[in-house]
């Protein structure tokens, strides 16, 4: 059995540089990888391009890269709860991206499944359609998009083994199994590391044949963008 376990975040991202495209999993805060946006930020690259579904709030998730301008392009399905995202974005200081949900899934699914491209209806007669090959199918127009091309995809499970594999838990499953293996290297943060054989196959949401490296990550803020409380009795 191969083992991709690596001790800690540092070694994880080993290899990140200037102007590369990562995928980075989660859905506004919720199953973002902590760890190695932490890591990202003390690392000081710049010139990124960046896929997620959004950038997280001002002063947590990828807002943190923001803040610090080492991200050249954000390609998202919307701004979400960040003003400096929206900033940036205004004042042109930000490439943006913004395409539809479903088709940003997709993106990440076909680069997953080595596809290099499908046809959509998402987005037909649209801006988002602009400068793209269109079809019709059957009486119905669909706009060619392509898959991803990235050179990290990371990502956040709630349990992993040393083989890989990937359980995820609740809605913090978003978008990460979709990124797992669209990129040449995936990395995983995980909160509980277990031996190879540990996991019951059945509960496995994400096979070890599409993670390069995995580490137990640390210190979980797990933040709520919108907290909302009952009234005291």
């Amino acid at each position: 059995m191969i083992r991709k376990t690596v001790p800690n975040v540092a070694e994880a991202l080993s290899g990140i540089k200037d102007n590369m495209t990562f995928m980075l999993g989660g859905f506004g805060l919720c199953g973002i990888p902590e760890n190695a946006i932490a890591e990202l930020v003390q690392s000081n690259i710049k010139g990124l391009t960046c896929v997620s579904n959004n950038a997280g709030v001002d002063d947590f998730g990828l807002g943190l890269l923001l803040q610090k301008k080492q991200i050249k392009k954000m390609i998202s399905s919307y701004v979400g709860e960040n003003d400096e995202f929206e900033r940036q974005m205004l004042s042109g200081e930000l490439e943006v991206e913004l395409i539809p949900q479903g088709t940003l899934a997709e993106r990440c699914r076909a680069a997953q499944g080595g596809f290099p491209a499908f046809y959509t209806p998402a987005g037909y007669g649209t801006e988002v359609a602009e400068g793209k090959e269109t079809r019709e199918f059957n009486g119905k127009m669909y706009v060619l998009e392509h898959a991803f091309k990235a050179d990290f995809a990371f990502v956040k499970a709630w349990k992993g083994d040393e083989a890989g594999n990937l359980i995820f838990k609740g809605t913090a499953r978003n978008f990460n199994p979709c990124m797992c293996g669209a990129a040449k290297i995936t990395v995983a943060e995980v909160e509980e590391l277990v031996p190879a054989g540990t996991l019951d196959p059945d509960q496995i949401h994400v096979p070890g044949i599409f993670v390069q490296r995995i580490f137990q990550g640390n210190h979980y803020e797990k933040r709520i963008e919108q907290r909302t409380v009952r009234k005291k009795q």
